[in-house]
């Protein structure tokens, strides 16, 4: 698919100045088990297959072979914005957790195991990776490599959870580990009913969570984040951001649009 999007649009006619594309830390083979920390660009790659591989492959050849453009790629932890019917989007799942207990009377436990409480992570800003990509994409000095991406903080569930929990008007309770997908997909009546007392946008439930994912990123028990080194030496210096804070605004930004109540 990638290799038809690209030479697509030169077979139409329209000259590329710079390919860019998103990877994440797949790349280093988080999909595969525990990673080292933290992970850095120059890395060596994981077993395959993995398509991001592929990718860049392809963009290296091809600027090997006298492609007029250049590329850059970008690797964000887990991205975080506003948007519904997303698979890997973080806020929406946590959004719509947290709310589906405030309905049931329960604590916001966190679903996973008192490891992944205190291990290190990163987030990143779906604004953030926006501004990123559109810098790589302009800047010469970004050209023909890839660069890590996040909010520029690391934190520990154990720090923010209770903070989300405040935010929520919940307590919170001993982590507990167990399936969001199979806990929390049943749900759909309770979500549902929950959008017709509180006035909700009519999303479907399979759109505003991942439960999946979820259960994903919370089974991470080992540091999870990367060095964003190679990206600030180019001049970018936007990777400042609070996550909680973020997790704020975007919650904010929610409740706003009638997302969740």
């Amino acid at each position: 698919m990638f290799r038809n999007l690209v030479e697509g649009v030169e077979a139409a006619g329209c000259p590329l100045q710079h390919v860019n594309y998103v990877s994440g830390t797949k790349w280093y083979g988080n999909h595969i088990g525990p990673i080292k920390t933290p992970s850095r660009e120059d890395d060596p790659r994981a077993m395959p297959p993995n398509p991001y591989y592929n990718y860049e492959d392809y963009v290296i050849s091809r600027v090997k072979e006298g492609a007029e453009w250049s590329w850059s790629s970008v690797r964000p932890n887990p991205v975080c914005g506003f948007s519904t019917g997303n698979a890997m989007n973080l806020t929406m799942t946590l959004a719509v957790y947290a709310s589906i207990c405030k309905e049931l009377g329960l604590p916001l436990r966190f679903p996973g195991s008192k490891l992944a409480y205190n291990a290190l992570l990163e987030v990143t800003d779906a604004s953030l990776l926006a501004d990123t990509m559109v810098w790589c994409s302009t800047e010469p000095v970004c050209a023909n490599t890839s660069f890590n991406v996040s909010n520029g903080d690391v934190f520990r569930w154990s720090e923010v959870w209770p903070k989300i929990a405040a935010w929520f008007g919940l307590q919170t309770a001993t982590p507990q580990r167990f399936s969001m997908a199979q806990f929390m997909a049943p749900l759909e009546g309770t979500w549902q009913a929950m959008q017709r007392k509180h006035g909700l946008k009519a999303i479907p439930y399979k759109d505003v969570a991942t439960w999946a994912f979820g259960d994903w990123v919370f089974a991470q028990e080992e540091d999870w984040f990367s060095s964003v080194t190679r990206m600030r030496n180019t001049g970018f210096h936007g990777m400042c951001i609070d996550s909680y804070e973020m997790f704020e605004k975007q919650f904010l930004m929610l409740q706003r649009n009638k997302i969740i109540p």
